[in-house]
């Protein structure tokens, strides 16, 4: 049975599942769900989260962002309170009977939780200890912390990092698609739990019959689930697997063509997340060739990070690219099996094959396209009529970027997942 709420404010009652002016996120992608509703010179905010203390509560603050007090209404279901519900009748909506109302005092905050099984005997639901749980913003560091495990992504599009965590959190709260309906994507399902700390060994067994399913399909994704399913057998220390799932590799690696890359604006996720993940991650790196799609103009003299993306299922590359002038230095580190890397839609000419190092690459595309000038702490853009580039000075810290004046036919390779 859900929990609605609403709010007595200033001007009238709120109710947020009717309101227009109500604004929902997730924190980083996390399963951290903060709701804004708009109140007189403010917002009512609640933020919502699962902890498992005391036998697993869903965690429910509401805070008063605003200079006014208002109280909340709480109704649906019953809910633990740190002190008894206000008996004070407030006029202007029909509650049920079931509903309980607290004073939020202007500027601070208060908490209501949801057990996930009975209370222990004798224990008073309004009477319960709930301010030193873990905060919300504690519970969303905890699920990226758990996340990065797999790889993270540092990019200036804060909206596809966001996206990779939210798929992870999902996967490991709902489980993988069904191999019946979707014997790739259980396999990159798995392939990601067992990348964000799940134990291999349990899972092998269950991706031998997909595996064995879609052996002999089409599937573009297919050499990616066969990757992530020898990443498992490694895993797992079993080397007769691991050497079966590689000789079926080889065999299709020259069969499927390697997927098309497309924008990240272009991706969508569907009921599989490792589906998803396996497609942004491609378009980071694809095999052992970092930015197979050039560098995003929104990229451009802003620093970036990519951690633990696979160049193989035995190795993984980690990336930080900072800029000196118009083109890009990149450190890299390499885990695992070393990897011939390269970067040809950045730089033809530029391979390494060494574990560690830095290089300055060519300028992108993007960047030959435009003009980059620091003054007082901005970097702009000014379109190039001439393809000689003026020498540019290395952008500052912090610098931004203003791309409004580049047309789309100078910037090829110009994304967003935003």
């Amino acid at each position: 049975m859900p929990l609605d709420w609403a709010v007595a404010a200033d001007d009238r009652w709120h109710l947020p599942s009717k309101e227009a002016a109500v604004r929902q996120r997730r924190f980083d992608g996390t399963p951290v769900i903060e709701t804004r509703v708009r109140i007189p010179d403010g917002d009512a905010v609640q933020r919502v989260w699962c902890v498992a203390d005391r036998g697993g509560l869903t965690v429910i603050e509401i805070e008063n962002d605003s200079p006014l007090p208002f109280a909340v209404a709480f109704f649906g279901r019953s809910v633990l309170t740190e002190r008894s519900p206000s008996d004070v009748q407030i006029q202007g909506i029909e509650l049920p009977d079931d509903a309980i109302t607290m004073p939020v005092a202007h500027h601070t905050s208060i908490r209501v939780a949801i057990p996930h099984g009975p209370l222990p005997a004798g224990v008073d639901p309004h009477a319960v200890s709930l301010a030193s749980l873990p905060s919300g913003a504690t519970v969303a560091d905890g699920w990226v912390a758990l996340t990065d495990r797999a790889s993270r992504i540092d990019l200036p599009d804060v909206g596809l990092a966001a996206a990779v965590t939210a798929a992870r959190c999902d996967l490991m709260l709902a489980g993988p698609v069904s191999a019946d309906d979707d014997p790739i994507g259980f396999v990159l399902d798995v392939g990601e739990l067992v990348r964000c700390g799940d134990e291999a060994q349990p899972w092998l067994a269950e991706i031998v019959r997909p595996l064995e399913a879609v052996a002999r399909g089409d599937d573009p994704q297919l050499p990616a689930a066969l990757g992530a399913a020898h990443r498992i057998a490694v895993l797992a220390g079993d080397r007769r697997a691991a050497r079966d799932i590689s000789n079926m590799r080889d065999r299709v690696s020259g069969r499927i063509p390697a997927p098309e890359l497309k924008p990240f604006s272009e991706l969508e996720r569907g009921l599989s997340a490792g589906r998803f993940v396996a497609s942004v991650e491609l378009c980071l790196v694809s095999g052992c060739d970092l930015l197979p799609m050039g560098m995003p103009s929104a990229w451009l003299g802003v620093n970036f990070e990519l951690h633990g993306i696979p160049t193989s299922s035995t190795s993984t590359v980690s990336i930080a690219v900072r800029w000196h002038g118009e083109r890009p230095a990149v450190l890299w580190e390499q885990t695992g099996d070393a990897q011939r890397l390269t970067a040809a839609s950045i730089d033809s000419a530029w391979s390494s094959e060494s574990r560690t190092g830095e290089s300055l690459w060519d300028a992108p595309r993007s960047a030959r396209a435009a003009n980059l000038q620091v003054s007082a702490g901005q970097l702009s853009i000014t379109p190039q009529v001439a393809p000689a580039l003026p020498e540019s000075q290395p952008a500052t810290e912090g610098a931004s970027l203003d791309l409004s004046s580049i047309c789309s036919d100078a910037d090829p390779d110009s994304t967003s997942f935003s």
